[in-house]
């Protein structure tokens, strides 16, 4: 049996970025995925948020994905584009990406980190006691873990294994989605008629097509080409001699959310944890900033620094994220219902997404950028996104994520050198005394009073702000990084 500190089920995006979170702490973590490679049938997900790339940034890996996109100024809500170019972020874009290169960017950094991946092989069972689980691979080997994370997708065997619930909405609506050759030029781009929105375009390496079609009747098994071919003379009333297809699959709008995401020993994470329809694009988001969430706290876990109860927030954090994507793609899906009354519907939103108050506040959700985590009542920052800032250092110029590239927490101070202590935590955070001139800026909310200094966690959040005072530093610190010394 090969014991391993961790085991994640699951090598997507979401499991990739939380090996490479873990193995920045030095954690012996190891992946188990179905593939043999990393290679993946179609193209899935299609882009990065402004939040997940900022992420992306604090590890300094943000240029790998940046340089093969393609970056949009706007996010969309059905399919209203809203303006991101003015928000306070070095990403004030989305960049279109799809899956396959996200993950092959992905595994080649985890690679880099020495993370091992136990390939074509499934997680069938576990068992777990007080001190660890017992993994079943479906080869017969047999893992042993402190913890395992279930990144194992919507049909999660980690969840249902667990005993996790998975309350929500049944479907109402299915998509068929195809990559595939056409004999006939057909006409490209969205057509609506009574039935929803439809879509045509080309392929990247322009000799396939990619269409998305609204069906008339809700279907969940698996689709084959006479299903396309179907739904093509139903909307268009050809089906343009289609051939060869490399990808068919079928989505709907089922909604569902896990009651946890922990049971003692095991953890979910991405569409384990949470299923949703696509409209925004913010699946794969959501699921790789839970791996940034997850990560920095079961590695201080695993090495003792913190109890075992800090994994509890992994939930209380990120649960309410989960669910208002929930909300949000829902409302998305009745945006797009074609019958008067939601015509009107759409109607209004757009009118009131029009204005730039509703704007700012809206695309701010859909980035992620507006995130927020209930630590207490305080200083706007608090709770919130680390801003990037250029700041000026003793080792020279640099900005806020850089500090942040080996997964550590900082405590910057703008105090003046001298007047911030750590002592008992010197060996956990990073204290940096720093200078910054500008304005402190946030997206929806402006601008915000200049701390004195500020505590941010690995994840790039702040869980402390300094005004003139170090009041709370000390329980702060030990909330988040275990006891001193």
């Amino acid at each position: 049996m090969r014991e391993h500190a961790v085991v994640i089920a699951g090598g997507g995006p979401t499991g990739l970025m939380l090996a490479g979170e873990l193995a920045l702490a030095g954690i012996d973590v190891a992946i188990v995925e179905r593939r043999a490679s990393q290679e993946l049938a179609g193209s899935r997900a299609g882009g990065l948020h402004a939040r997940t790339l900022e992420v992306l940034d604090q590890r300094g890996i943000a240029d790998r994905f940046v340089s093969e996109g393609q970056r949009h100024p706007v996010v969309h809500v059905h399919p209203m584009p809203l303006d991101l170019s003015d928000f306070p972020t070095r990403h004030n874009y989305t960049l279109a990406l799809w899956q396959n290169h996200i993950e092959r960017i992905l595994a080649e950094w985890v690679g880099e980190l020495g993370v091992p991946i136990y390939r074509g092989r499934d997680v069938t069972g576990f068992a777990q006691d007080d001190s660890g689980v017992d993994v079943t691979l479906s080869d017969g080997e047999l893992l042993r873990a402190q913890y395992l994370v279930g990144c194992d997708g919507g049909r999660s065997l980690v969840r249902k294994t667990a005993g996790i619930d998975f309350p929500g909405f049944d479907p109402t609506t299915s998509w068929l989605i195809a990559e595939a050759q056409m004999a006939e030029e057909p006409t490209l781009g969205f057509h609506h008629d009574a039935v929803g929105i439809h879509g045509i375009g080309k392929i990247e390496d322009g000799r396939g097509l990619r269409l998305v079609l609204t069906e008339r009747q809700l279907r969940s098994s698996e689709p084959d080409l006479s299903d396309v071919r179907e739904a093509l003379i139903a909307i268009y009333g050809s089906d343009f001699g289609i051939h060869s297809p490399g990808w068919i699959s079928r989505f709907t709008d089922t909604t569902r959310q896990a009651d946890a995401y922990r049971e003692r020993r095991v953890l979910l994470a991405g569409d384990a944890a949470h299923v949703h329809p696509p409209m925004g694009g913010q699946g794969l988001n959501i699921g790789v900033q839970d791996a940034v969430n997850l990560g920095w706290k079961l590695a201080q876990v695993v090495k003792g620094i913190a109890p075992d109860g800090l994994l509890d927030s992994y939930h209380t954090e990120r649960h309410p994220i989960g669910a208002r994507v929930l909300r949000n793609t829902m409302a998305q899906v009745a945006l797009r219902r074609t019958d008067d009354r939601s015509k009107a519907l759409d109607e209004f939103v757009r009118e009131l997404l029009s204005m730039d108050e509703p704007r700012k506040r809206f695309a701010a959700v859909l980035s992620g950028l507006d995130i927020r985590y209930d630590l207490g009542g305080g200083h706007p920052l608090l709770g919130r996104r680390m801003p990037d800032l250029d700041l000026v250092t003793a080792d020279g110029p640099t900005h806020a994520f850089a500090l942040l590239h080996q997964a550590r927490p900082v405590l910057l101070n703008f105090g003046g050198p001298g007047s911030t202590d750590i002592a008992g935590w010197t060996d956990r955070i990073q204290l940096v005394d720093a200078k910054y001139g500008g304005e402190w800026e946030l997206p929806a909310i402006g601008t915000v009073a200049a701390p004195t200094a500020v505590l941010v966690r690995p994840d790039g959040y702040v869980a402390w702000v300094g005004e003139q005072t170090h009041a709370g530093l000390t329980e702060a610190q030990a909330k988040w990084f275990g006891a001193p010394a």
